[in-house]
């Protein structure tokens, strides 16, 4: 190559190198400008608002899960059965966003996840409400909520109780409305609820189901109204509620509870009365026993429930659940006595742990299903018993 043409192009190279030095300079100067002063791994990861926030809220991870073995005797049938069940699986948040300010939100995994037509949510969703404190004495609850029925077995968590009583098992509990809770004194509390009377539409709940007068409502709603008080020093409570629900048009259910409650140290008791009236059976104890597409009405459900709780020592306590509930058929006219169910569960737990409220029991869950000459002679049913023998675990863990 000629020495004229290797210098010229030395130097062509040497200005192109100069002009993409200025075109760099240009490109990273604002660039690492850029990076000093807003390179995001400069700032925490949560603000000292959020992690303020943080503080308020609580996450929660609650299971109970068990070993159980049972049987069935009597009636038409004979069964026995062992298995590992996941009694009560949720997860539950919660927390205070301002002062005046909380909500409450917990997901059952152990429960239907189908969206419900009437309110829109999943049927696994059972709570999902906001409650506003809108003065002193005067709190206001807007959401997917617990109903503010009266009495002491409905208000634990089904994480607690092994088996409900016929009302509660087969109950509405967790439903979409409005409620007022007024401090009234400081040892009386009124508190009043508007809800929905059900979580499906008329037409996916009752299909064809055939009765005189079944007609959809305008509203399908429920009223509930609930006084809480308190004496002798606190040792002492009731919890009464009275409800009216109309399921369908022009007919509904009235529902009154009356619960009672002594604590005194290492010792409670409580008793709860209930009494249903129904013009159309939502509970479907008395409309299982029915043909296909028809429905029970003028139903009546009466219970008793006691639970007697005491604690021998720090780590055992000792539990007693007794239950009855009579159901009548026709109770405007014939009043016919269908069955009476009973039912009996002890239980043992040991709490091994002082920081974390983890607890494992042993328990025994009787129930016997005495139906009357009137329903052996009308449904074709018998009495029959069940009988199970659980030992599990039982976890409510807070994990924030």
């Amino acid at each position: 190559m000629p020495l004229q043409e290797s210098s010229r192009n030395h130097r062509n190279s040497k200005s192109t190198g100069k002009i993409l030095g200025v075109l760099l300079s240009f490109l990273v100067l604002p660039l690492s400008g850029f990076s000093q002063d807003n390179d995001s791994s400069n700032a925490p990861l949560f603000s000292k608002d959020k992690i303020k926030l943080l503080e308020n809220i609580n996450i929660g991870f609650d299971m109970r899960t068990e070993f159980q073995a049972y049987t069935f005797r009597g009636g038409d049938q004979y069964y026995n059965g062992i298995q590992f069940e996941n009694g009560f699986t949720a997860l539950s948040i919660s927390g205070q966003l301002h002062e005046r300010i909380e909500f409450n939100f917990r997901n059952r995994f152990n429960s239907s996840s189908e969206v419900q037509s009437l309110d829109r949510l999943s049927n696994d969703i059972q709570l999902a409400y906001v409650k506003v404190k809108a003065a002193e004495k005067l709190d206001v609850y807007i959401g997917k909520m617990f109903a503010f029925y009266g009495g002491y077995e409905y208000e634990f968590s089904p994480l607690y109780v092994l088996e409900f009583n016929d009302i509660y098992s087969n109950a509405l509990a967790f439903v979409t409305g409005a409620g007022l809770s007024y401090q009234a004194f400081d040892n009386h509390q009124f508190r009043i609820q508007v809800l929905n009377s059900r979580t499906l539409l008329y037409k996916d709940l009752y299909g064809d189901i055939v009765a005189e007068n079944i007609e959809e409502p305008i509203w399908p709603v429920n009223g509930v109204v609930n006084w809480r008080g308190r004496f002798f020093d606190g040792k002492f409570e009731t919890n009464y509620s009275a409800s009216y629900s109309n399921e369908v048009k022009n007919r509904g259910t009235y529902f009154f509870t009356l619960g009672h409650k002594y604590q005194d140290k290492d010792f409670s008791l409580m008793y709860d009365f209930q009494y249903s009236y129904e013009e159309i059976d939502t509970k479907g104890i008395i409309n299982n026993l029915l043909e296909e597409n028809t429905i029970a009405e003028n139903v009546l459900y009466v219970e008793n429930w006691l639970r007697a709780e005491y604690r021998f020592s720090p780590k055992f306590k000792g539990l007693l659940t007794l239950m009855t509930n009579t159901a009548y058929d026709n109770y405007t006219s014939t009043k016919d006595h269908v069955r009476t169910s009973y039912g009996a569960i002890p239980t043992l737990t040991y709490s091994p742990f002082k920081t974390i409220d983890i607890q494992f029991f042993i328990a025994y869950v009787g129930r016997y299903f005495d139906y009357t000459e009137y329903a052996k002679a009308n449904f074709n049913v018998g009495s029959f018993n069940r009988n199970e023998l659980k030992i599990g675990i039982l976890a409510p863990l807070n994990l924030l």
